[in-house]
């Protein structure tokens, strides 16, 4: 059947671009701090958008709900297998369990981005922990600014804003900055802002669905330009303190939501 609706276009796209990812997009563990934390004492916990499973916790009751098959298919056997559904129609009744995450996912819902943060809260009798991107600070990182800024316009356009996000889950919601480390194992593009060497590199790239978004041609020309410049030395000219640094923010943030009691 090839008369989809927008709801799958961010299945199609981790269906062509998902195969590796679990090899440069690693748990990093103060993300995963961040992220146990917001959880609390939730026993039991579903995970939108689940991929292959990063920042799963191990010791709690978790439903995966991923409907890419070549993401899931890159689930650790010690996981539990994803439920192919769309996060728009979760299929879970009203309040049936503790929490409800999405990680670096909601970019990619598409048309159905707010029904499927609705239904995130819809599902959860306490907290919704959404991770994601604030792309005026990003934006704003050299990667943007200086090679990439289509990059700027499609995050734009695809990103939902802090308010949106505040609006749509309504109750009350805490927005936490998390700075990623220079020695992130997880290499999402805010990942990159200390090594511009990322760039150079195809696996890296494959596994930021940013860089996968935008036209060959407009990649190609960055990594061109990136290589020109750490080669006569621009780069570091311009941006080389960001090697000394262990940690930097690069739009990275959490959201943290609970009902009104």
């Amino acid at each position: 059947m090839n008369d989809r609706s927008p709801a799958y276009d961010g299945t199609w796209r981790y269906d062509e671009i998902g195969g590796g990812y679990a090899v440069t997009r690693r748990e990093d563990p103060l993300i995963r701090r961040f992220i146990t934390e917001a959880l609390a004492n939730s026993k039991s916990v579903v995970n939108v958008g689940a991929g292959c499973g990063s920042y799963e916790p191990r010791d709690r009751y978790v439903i995966p709900v991923e409907p890419s098959d070549v993401m899931a298919a890159q689930r650790p056997s010690d996981l539990a297998p994803a439920i192919r559904a769309d996060a728009s129609l979760l299929p879970l009744r009203d309040d049936s369990v503790d929490a409800a995450m999405a990680l670096l996912t909601i970019h990619h819902w598409d048309a159905q981005q707010r029904q499927g943060v609705l239904e995130l809260r819809r599902v959860a009798r306490g907290p919704v922990v959404i991770l994601t991107c604030d792309t005026n600070v990003f934006s704003k990182t050299w990667l943007v600014a200086d090679y990439l800024p289509e990059l700027a316009e499609l995050d734009a356009r695809t990103f939902p804003t802090m308010h949106a996000l505040c609006d749509w889950l309504g109750g009350t919601t805490r927005i936490e900055v998390i700075p990623v480390p220079k020695d992130s194992h997880d290499w999402s593009l805010m990942s990159f802002w200390a090594h511009p060497e990322r760039v150079l590199d195809s696996a890296a790239r494959r596994a930021t669905s940013g860089l996968a978004r935008l036209p060959p041609a407009v990649v190609d020309r960055a990594v061109l330009e990136v290589a020109r410049d750490l080669r006569d030395g621009t780069w570091d000219t311009r941006h080389g303190r960001l090697r000394d640094l262990t940690e930097y923010d690069a739009g990275l943030r959490l959201l943290v939501n609970h009902p009104i009691s």
